[in-house]
């Protein structure tokens, strides 16, 4: 692997393998990235087409006109935007580029992850107008009957031509699921509790993100623990690999923490990648249930 100056503030290329893999484990801990459809980004963006309803088959006769059926198409922009992370490193790593490498690899796809899963959530405001969230789809409480709720999103999501075909639980969420119980006391959602997660929900997968869980500031009480949905009714696209800049100058601020680079003997990494989210929101449900 090739040696790179990191002494001075600067922007550089990772090595191909470093920044696919960066990418790629971004992907893995994503819920969202891992259940939607991914699609080339082009830097100035896409026009995605969206079909409603689906088209119908007809038996026809030797010489009759084959039917002509089509659904209802509508387009959507899918435009970048940049997502970024600032990570502090101590010094020591200056002399170990190979482990920096490692480090970046560790700390920064669970980071980007995380803030991707929320912002699509609707737990963080979106970046624009041109990015999808669901933070307004329909609303299904499992906090009093877990079951039913459950059922009813995959009855909602039938109801708007969606096939339900997968699930993103909140760790809450997924604590709810493993407290539920049938009339005799039998879990209801795994079959034994060696098991310790719900891998499936009504014939569909299961993943977990914390960015599905959002507290309710509002009177209502109703926090959100999980997401249902048809996935193959949203796309997310990246323009290229990931882009690092390196800076050992700078004034850090970590909330209420103020990081002065020189004077602590640290340097900092910030990493980018640029990515858009467009999906059919009607075909989502989330999963709620009463503070308290």
């Amino acid at each position: 692997m090739a040696a790179t100056d990191i002494n001075r503030t600067k922007t550089i290329a990772l090595p191909g393998e470093v920044s696919s893999e960066i990418l790629q484990k971004t992907q893995e801990s994503s819920a969202v990235m891992a259940l939607a459809r991914q699609i080339k980004l082009p830097g100035l963006g896409v026009t995605i087409p969206i079909i409603t309803g689906d088209p119908e088959a007809a038996w026809v006769g030797e010489t009759e006109k084959k039917p002509v059926n089509r659904g209802t198409l509508a387009t959507k922009i899918m435009q970048p935007y940049t997502l970024a992370v600032i990570v502090p490193f101590s010094n020591q790593f200056r002399r170990d580029v190979p482990a920096l490498y490692d480090e970046l690899v560790k700390r920064l796809p669970l980071a980007l992850a995380q803030k991707f899963d929320a912002t699509v959530f609707g737990g963080v405001t979106a970046p624009g107008d041109n990015f999808d969230t669901l933070k307004s789809c329909t609303a299904q409480e499992i906090g009093t009957d877990a079951y039913a709720g459950l059922v009813a999103a995959d009855a909602d999501i039938a109801e708007h031509n969606g096939i339900l075909n997968g699930w993103v639980l909140s760790p809450k969420g997924k604590a709810l699921l493993l407290n539920a119980v049938d009339g005799n006391k039998r879990p209801l959602f795994i079959n034994s509790v060696a098991e310790g997660a719900v891998p499936m929900i009504l014939g569909s997968k299961t993943l977990q993100s914390k960015g599905a869980y959002i507290a309710d500031t509002t009177a209502a009480k109703k926090n959100v623990v999980g997401f249902a949905g048809d996935w193959t009714q949203a796309v997310y696209g990246t323009v290229e690999g990931v882009q690092i800049a390196i800076a050992d100058q700078a004034t850090l601020q970590d909330g209420e923490n103020t990081i002065n680079l020189f004077q602590q003997n640290m340097f900092a990494v910030r990493a980018e990648i640029e990515v858009g989210f467009r999906c059919d929101t009607t075909v989502f449900n989330k999963l709620t249930k009463a503070a308290g």
